[in-house]
């Protein structure tokens, strides 16, 4: 059962990279891929728990081979249960993107995300989550978030991050 998940898993991001490599050729020159960690730090004073519904204000800066762009927005659990109380929560998403716009400045991964969100504190918090979504000018897929808190709780469900640039 393992080795059939580990098959879809692979065929999965072989689909993806295949789907980036269309979306680079078939756009303008500055089309491409976007590789690079996405740090999205929490508001202190802004979250809101709902029990099933949670949300935070987020501060976030993309670098991307040393260009930095910032983004703002907004994050949490849109269905799911939150039973958590953290504070200096930070996360960090590493980044591929297909855009029609590489170029410094251009601020292509303001967008949607959604996926799956899994985190659990006790003094020292940790969190898990994976999310994919669509902006103006790209597709992207955040494999795989790392979330640090403190705190007291656990939360789980679908996760959401929504993003735009922060000039």
């Amino acid at each position: 059962m393992q080795k059939s998940i580990k098959t879809l898993c692979y065929l999965f991001c072989a689909i993806i990279v295949s789907a980036f490599s269309h979306v680079a050729v078939a756009e303008d020159s500055e089309a491409g891929v976007e590789l690079g960690v996405l740090k999205c730090n929490v508001v202190p004073g802004s979250r809101v728990n709902l029990v099933i519904r949670s949300t935070a204000d987020v501060e976030c800066e993309f670098n991307n081979n040393g260009t930095i762009e910032r983004y703002k927005g907004e994050t949490g659990i849109g269905l799911g249960l939150d039973l958590s109380f953290k504070s200096d929560e930070e996360m960090h998403f590493s980044v591929i993107s297909a855009t029609s716009d590489t170029t410094a400045g251009a601020y292509s991964l303001a967008g949607k995300y959604i996926g799956g969100e899994a985190s659990a504190a006790a003094g020292v918090g940790l969190g898990a989550k994976a999310l994919v979504g669509v902006g103006d000018k790209s597709f992207s897929l955040q494999p795989l978030a790392l979330e640090t808190s403190k705190g007291i709780g656990i939360s789980g469900g679908l996760g959401f991050l929504y993003i735009e640039a922060d000039k």
